[in-house]
């Protein structure tokens, strides 16, 4: 049989650009092309059931219950008939939604109906009247933040879920609707895997389900170019009870798949054992890094005697007290910008940015003492190399200055809002700055953004070890990065 994925990829491609970008951020939703859904529905496992009840929430034109049904037609399932539900309330794509399914309706033994209902209150619903029973689902769900005190978040919460995402939100509740054994495929951003607002729906998903697979996109522009979704994404098969066992572990460039790599992991190095935030890792090679194989580095922030804060330094609500250069009566104000590796460059002349603050009533309070600090960028650039960068903030640079302002887009390590010994803030910029803590916080981060929770949840060398690190460093100039990932390769546990 002719597959209709093909025509409904065409519907989308004419309807996607005629949605303004009000719309598209209205709901949330941005269309799946053709090959990604293919690619979702190939996940699924083979079936002899009789029935196949299949959910499709958020589902557009139709390409992911187009791609589920061409499989089937395919003879790659056994089901005598398919019973499909389609949640959508933008009615321009319901039209489209409405002739595909029907055109299946008239040659295979599918029963379908589409639901205009909101789905997070009707599957809400459902799920207090014990109804749902799904056997599987496929989804790509709306990508919106929920506020704390919306009539969504207040509907998630009877039912035991907290999230702050739609797309969450959606995969939660196929999650619940499912079946015992029940299959939910959804691409999804990568966003879930670390954090301390996901960690409520990584909680849900765990207790519920089982992960079989995930794919992940190496590029972050490529799988919805089409809508210049610069999201990173990732593509999850669970299964609603299952007994967790190995992952496969997927990875293509874009949505061509042309350069598939497949491999398999053990469930502990997608969930690590002693993680109480339950982080998910997408390994992307089966090697494991430095940091996973190094007894050295075990040691939380709170063994090593330091503690990790956001800048307390917030520009746009100190406006008035900001001064474009030091004079009488102002304290240093730093920002991302006037760090360049291990360089510190202030005042930084034809900065955009303020370079001191003044010092008030007003303001003392979010000032640390002059003394040596790591910092690294809470923001990164979209495609830049290095998501973690990791400076030492050296006192000597401020002159007799008392006092320091550090900006709300730097991280801060302290001692108690005071500075650390100047060989632990060094070894602490030196450990941060390698290859192998790049690579791990990449498996469990898919946004650009490095807050302090991030950091404060990865391990590190003992105290000890992050000091002779810090010497180390202190007599090394300008190390290359081989420089420094030999010296965690030679980390001694101290």
């Amino acid at each position: 049989m002719l597959q209709l994925l093909d025509h409904v990829d065409k519907v989308r491609r004419k309807v996607a650009p005629l949605a303004t970008q009000k719309h598209k951020a209205e709901f949330g939703q941005f269309m799946t092309p053709s090959s990604v859904a293919r690619f979702m529905a190939s996940l699924f496992p083979a079936s002899a059931m009789q029935t196949c009840t299949l959910l499709d929430a958020g589902a557009g034109v139709g390409a992911l219950s187009c791609a589920f049904l061409d499989r089937w037609a395919a003879g790659e399932f056994g089901f005598a008939k398919v019973e499909a539900c389609a949640y959508e309330i933008d009615p321009a794509l319901r039209i489209h939604l409405a002739q595909t399914l029907a055109a299946y309706g008239e040659r295979l033994a599918v029963k379908s109906r589409i639901v205009t209902d909101d789905f997070i209150a009707h599957a809400a619903m459902l799920c207090k009247q014990g109804q749902g029973g799904f056997t599987h689902a496929i989804l790509n769900p709306p990508y919106k933040k929920i506020n704390s005190h919306s009539e969504h978040r207040l509907t998630l919460r009877t039912v035991g879920i907290e999230t702050v995402n739609l797309y969450s939100a959606f995969v939660a509740l196929a999650v619940a609707l499912a079946a015992p054994g029940g299959q939910i495929v959804a691409i999804i951003p990568r966003s879930f895997c670390n954090g301390p607002y996901y960690r409520p729906f990584r909680d849900f998903v765990l207790e519920r389900a089982a992960i079989r697979h995930m794919h992940l996109f190496d590029s972050r522009s490529k799988a919805f170019k089409d809508d210049d979704v610069l999201q990173e994404n990732i593509i999850l098969l669970l299964e609603r009870g299952g007994q967790q066992g190995d992952v496969t572990v997927t990875t293509s460039t874009d949505g061509s798949f042309d350069d598939l790599v497949t491999h398999t992991h053990p469930f502990n190095r997608i969930v690590f054992p002693d993680d109480s935030e339950r982080f998910i890792h997408v390994p992307t090679s089966q090697e494991r890094n430095a940091i996973e194989l190094s007894a050295a580095i075990r040691y939380s922030l709170e063994n090593v005697g330091v503690k990790v804060s956001t800048g307390p330094v917030v520009d746009f609500r100190l406006k008035e007290h900001l001064r474009e250069m030091p004079e009488s009566g102002t304290v240093p104000l730093l920002y991302p910008a006037h760090f360049a590796g291990q360089n510190i460059k202030w005042p930084k002349l034809g900065s955009k940015k303020p370079n001191a603050i003044q010092r008030n009533a007003e303001t003392e309070k979010w000032f640390y003492p002059n003394g040596f600090y790591c910092v690294v960028r809470r923001f990164s650039s979209k495609e830049e190399k290095r998501r973690i960068v990791a400076s030492v903030v050296q006192p000597n640079t401020f002159g007799d200055a008392e006092m320091l302002g550090l900006e709300n887009h730097l991280n801060v390590y302290h001692d108690n809002r005071r500075g650390l010994p100047e060989a632990l803030a060094r070894g602490l910029a030196m450990y941060l700055n390698t290859t192998g803590v790049d690579e791990n916080f990449r498996r469990s981060s898919g946004h650009t953004q490095v807050n302090a929770t991030d950091l404060k949840m990865m391990k590190y060398p003992s105290r000890n070890g992050l000091i002779a690190l810090g010497e180390w460093a202190k007599h090394s100039g300008e190390p290359t990065q081989n420089m420094i990932d030999e010296q965690l390769d030679n980390l001694a546990v101290l």
